[in-house]
């Protein structure tokens, strides 16, 4: 099975605003592990960014100027994602983009099964906090390098939320950092795989004698 983690950046909130797309990256999972697969493009908006915009990506109108148009990637993704399930966060606000961008080309809206960890995660745990980054304090995921929202750190952190928010593994395991835990933890795991050893006839015999004095000690 195999699913694609997507996230956007854009000028600003709303698309009634004339607000488009800067960033799209997409992570691609199989089987609920990650792929080496990804798709990232930054795209000049053909406007300007808004300040509230910027305070959260960091992308300037200098920086977009020479970046591709949506309508020159657009094929290569809709190739990527075809037939897939999408994994958003906040899937509405993505998808408004993402459909505005293609009904300004003339094509029509994505119709992939969607799957909003926004709401799997109000779901599971109401009244608590639901942003990537309390999600990320909650299931102690490393999201120190996500100093500004950029697409592919957001899909990479996503990922690893909706692992957890599936109950597919245990909650405080960082994938990413599986081999490193594993190395740090090998001397305590070693422990549960040593060969069982038999006792010999004198052992077990030399044993019995010990807790048999023992037990009268105890009890007398």
């Amino acid at each position: 099975m195999k699913e694609i983690v997507l996230d956007t950046e854009t000028t600003g909130l709303s698309v009634r605003e004339g607000h488009r797309i800067v960033e799209i990256g997409c992570i691609e999972l199989e089987n609920l592990i990650p792929t080496k697969k990804t798709f990232h493009h930054y795209l000049n908006p053909e406007r300007k960014v808004s300040e509230k915009a910027l305070e959260v990506h960091g992308y300037t109108d200098d920086f977009l100027s020479d970046k591709e148009k949506f309508s020159e990637i657009v094929d290569d993704f809709l190739n990527f994602i075809e037939d897939k399930k999408l994994i958003i966060h906040n899937a509405e606000f993505d998808l408004s983009h993402l459909n505005n961008e293609l009904k300004l080309l003339g094509k029509k809206p994505i119709k992939n099964e969607i799957i909003d960890t926004l709401i799997l995660a109000r779901n599971k745990f109401p009244g608590s906090p639901s942003s990537l980054d309390a999600l990320c304090k909650r299931y102690r995921i490393d999201n120190s390098n996500r100093t500004l929202h950029t697409a592919l750190v957001d899909c990479d952190l996503l990922a690893k939320v909706y692992i957890n928010l599936t109950d597919q593994k245990e909650p405080t395991l960082n994938f990413q950092n599986q081999d490193t835990q594993f190395k740090n933890e090998s001397n305590e795991q070693m422990l549960y795989f040593k060969k069982v050893v038999a006792l010999s006839d004198e052992e077990r015999k030399n044993h019995q004698i010990y807790l048999k004095n023992n037990l009268k000690k105890n009890f007398f």
